[in-house]
Formats: C-alpha cells, sequence, structure tokens
C-alpha cells in the first residue's frame, strides 16, 4: 500500500482558491459595529424608559421623550453596514455565484433605514402626519427589502463551493426571519413592540453571523 503523502489532503474542505481581502473585512466589521451600536441602545433603553410598556410599545415611539435622541441615532447606525455587507458578500462570492440582486435591496435597505430614523413617527397605532406616513411606509420597505435581500443572498452561498457549509443555516435564519415579519405585519392582535422587537432582533442576528463570516474568512476569489 502506498501511504498518502497528503494526510489531511482527504479531510480538508472543499475551498475555491482566492486571497485574503482586507477590504471585504473591514466591509464586515462595519456591519458589525452598527449591529453593536443599535443592540446595546436599544436594549438599554427599555430598561431606562420604565414609562413605557415593553411589551405593547414599537421602538420607534421610544425615539419621542427621554433618551429619544439616542435612539434616533441608533436607527442610522445600522445602515451603513447593511450596505457595506451587501458590497463585502458580492466580492466575498465566485463570479457566477454574486448577484447584483442582494447587493441592491441592501442598498435600497440602508437608505429606506436611513429615512425611518429621519422622519419620527405619530404617537398613534396610525399615522396622521405627513412624517409619520413616511416614516412607516420607509419602516416597512426597510424590512420588505432587508428579508429579502438575506434569503437571496443566502441561497447564493449554495453556489459557492467555499462558503456552500454556511448555506443551510443562512436560509434557515432568513426563513424563520421572513416568515415571521410577514406574520407580524399581517396578524394585528400581534402585540405590536414585541413582534417588531423580535423581527429586529432576527434581522440584526442574522446581519451579525454573515459579517462575522466575512470577518473570519474574508477573501476574494482568484
Amino acid at each position: 500500500m502506498i501511504a498518502n503523502p497528503h494526510p489531511d489532503s482527504a479531510v480538508a474542505p472543499d475551498r475555491t482558491p482566492g486571497r485574503t481581502d482586507v477590504l471585504t473585512r473591514a466591509l464586515a466589521v462595519v456591519t458589525l459595529v452598527g449591529v453593536a451600536v443599535i443592540t446595546v441602545i436599544c436594549i438599554t433603553v427599555q430598561f431606562l424608559r420604565t414609562d413605557l410598556d415593553w411589551i405593547a410599545t414599537a421602538m420607534s415611539l421610544y425615539v419621542i421623550g427621554p433618551y429619544g435622541t439616542w435612539v434616533q441615532a441608533a436607527f442610522f447606525a445600522p445602515a451603513p453596514g447593511i450596505a457595506a455587507l451587501g458590497i463585502g458578500w458580492y466580492r466575498a462570492l465566485d463570479r457566477h455565484a454574486h448577484n447584483i440582486a442582494p447587493l441592491a435591496l441592501f442598498v435600497i435597505a440602508a437608505a429606506a433605514l436611513c429615512i425611518t430614523a429621519a422622519f419620527v413617527t405619530d404617537k398613534g397605532e396610525h399615522p396622521v402626519t405627513v412624517h409619520g406616513q413616511i416614516h412607516e411606509w420607509a419602516a416597512f420597505g426597510t424590512f420588505v427589502c432587508v428579508t429579502t435581500a438575506m434569503l437571496v443572498q443566502s441561497v447564493r452561498l449554495h453556489l459557492d463551493r467555499h462558503w456552500r457549509g454556511r448555506f443551510p443555516g443562512a436560509l434557515t435564519l432568513a426563513i424563520i426571519t421572513a416568515i415571521y415579519f410577514w406574520i407580524y405585519a399581517l396578524a394585528k392582535p400581534i402585540p405590536r413592540g414585541l413582534g417588531e422587537k423580535v423581527v429586529i432582533g432576527l434581522v440584526l442576528l442574522w446581519l451579525w453571523r454573515a459579517a462575522w463570516w466575512l470577518v473570519r474568512d474574508g477573501r476574494r476569489p482568484a
């Protein structure tokens, strides 16, 4: 029997050739920072705003009143990272795997999030002012675009041998997030505060994982 001169080759992961990409990793770091900022601020404000019921009150209403400036700034924080993540994954995937659709959707979601943060919501359940209506539609557009981008981007991972192992986890979380978002949007009996915060948490979790993968293993295909 002839000994295998490379004993580790039989168990080595199937990876396409590529090189470390500093820019891709830097873009992912921008995403991680944005996700961390909005997570820390929004969770902290839940404890500071004892006048609001966190189950019934949507995050947008925390902009009105004490610490509102911090919450509004927190809404802006993830926007650059959402766009950066789209660019990072476009760079990281093989030519036959990357696609302009998720990149465009991430960029649109980032822009819609900035509009959501800039226009303050109305206090009532239904918007009665122009800025309240803009806020509501921009927020809806943000969720639609980012959840759709998550689904499409997850599917594209399957087409790249280097990232194929991340495909099941990414797609599963993206599907759960998308389904829950539409349940929250259509099923009015769900408490608006709790429902919205669960959707936000699921989106941020997917963004964090996707960015962390690029930080750990960001590279450009050969």
